[in-house]
């Protein structure tokens, strides 16, 4: 049992009782006695279970449901109060509590709310990821297109679900590389387990270690304040590290340590966080090409290209312009709730002879941007921009 539980009492007797009663039951628990020190940790999604009170010094309990339910609407909360009345249950009811409880505090009524509450959010975490496998079984055959090469990939994928290999994909912007790494992780044994993304290139330098391992801030007001970083909350699923060409030399060592131990000691903790993850990492170009210009370590890509993937340019994929085109059309007309069924032959002719140089992603733009703005069941060419050849 790791759920977490935060206990907002300003007396301290009862705020000390309640900490030993569910320390006893098996939770993680922090107390403290008012709000504001712990709405920094309840925004980064540090617990899992919030006993209040109603009274409080500064920021109510009331006042802190009504924050909870625009910051962190899935934050479970249980309110106490000494002031039992209609009112008092319908505004906490109506303000997103699960429950609420009536002082003097009886410890077994309370545990058993607490049980209920913590199996409840549990299922609807069950249900999100169902619909996450429900969904993303579909995801291979969004793979669209003709072009051997695609059908190969796709073929591959097939014999690779049962792998936990790391797996390494090039391919410029725009190929596709996240739908191939969302397809390969839903495909796989790990297809009802979490699913992390991360584009590394639209992180700070100065954040992707506490991006990646975490951070546990100086204890303030008693609290101390703990950022899960991606390869915790990946734990028993898959992590998609885009751009991984341009992770530091440092973090790369760090990277590459806690993929051979199966372990890493996130910033400012004293016992290893144990892992069991599979890493899906992508470059813009083949990695073997920045392992032979030193920009990185040739053990980290040997570690990570378990089983690899090229996904080629859109330029070399004649053959699948049309489908895709007609695949965005669709799916933007069902948008815009628009009656689109055709593109002018000009269209498509124009798009197989352009370069392409943002790949899937500036068709799907494209396309996007001409349903939007077209008042005919047709996309004419005077829809599209005028695209240079190269």
């Amino acid at each position: 049992m790791n759920e977490k539980i935060l206990i907002i009492e300003d007396e301290d007797t009862l705020r000390d009782s309640l900490t030993r009663v569910f320390t006893r039951e098996g939770y993680q628990v922090v107390g403290t006695n008012s709000a504001e020190p712990a709405m920094p940790l309840l925004q980064d999604g540090s617990f899992d279970l919030v006993l209040t009170d109603v009274i409080l010094p500064g920021i109510s309990g009331i006042e802190l449901l009504k924050w909870l339910k625009d910051n962190v609407p899935d934050q479970m909360v249980i309110i106490m109060t000494a002031y039992a009345s209609l009112e008092t249950a319908v505004e906490t009811l109506r303000s997103g509590a699960y429950d609420y409880v009536v002082k003097p505090i009886i410890h077994e009524e309370l545990k058993q709310i607490v049980k209920s509450a913590l199996k409840v959010r549990a299922l609807k975490k069950e249900t999100v990821l169902i619909q996450q496998q429900i969904t993303g079984s579909y995801d291979l055959s969004r793979i669209i297109g003709q072009n051997p090469e695609i059908l190969q990939i796709i073929a591959r994928v097939k014999k690779i679900t049962e792998t936990r290999s790391t797996v390494l994909i090039a391919g410029e912007v725009g190929t596709g590389k996240r739908l191939l790494a969302r397809s390969i992780h839903f495909n796989s044994s790990r297809a009802d387990k979490t699913f992390m993304s991360i584009n590394l290139r639209a992180i700070p330098a100065d954040l992707l270690e506490t991006k990646l391992f975490g951070m546990t801030n100086e204890p303030v007001a008693g609290l101390k304040k703990i950022t899960r970083g991606l390869l915790e909350e990946a734990n028993g699923g898959t992590i998609y590290l885009s751009g991984i060409e341009i992770l530091p030399q440092d973090l790369q060592e760090r990277l590459l340590k806690a993929l051979e131990d199966q372990a890493f000691l996130p910033p400012g903790r004293t016992e290893k966080m144990k892992i069991n993850i599979t890493v899906i990492s992508s470059s813009i170009q083949e990695l073997s090409d920045f392992v032979t210009t030193g920009q990185f370590r040739e053990d980290l890509y040997r570690r990570l290209k378990g089983v690899s993937f090229k996904l080629p340019p859109l330029r070399d994929r004649k053959e699948d312009i049309e489908p895709l085109t007609r695949f965005f059309l669709q799916y933007y007309a069902g948008e815009f709730s628009k009656t689109i069924t055709e593109i002018e032959p000009e269209g498509i002719a124009a798009f197989t002879q352009y370069h392409w140089p943002g790949n899937i992603r500036e068709l799907r733009s494209i396309i996007e941007r001409a349903a939007l703005i077209t008042t005919e069941p047709i996309i004419c060419i005077r829809h599209l921009p005028v695209l240079n050849k190269p």
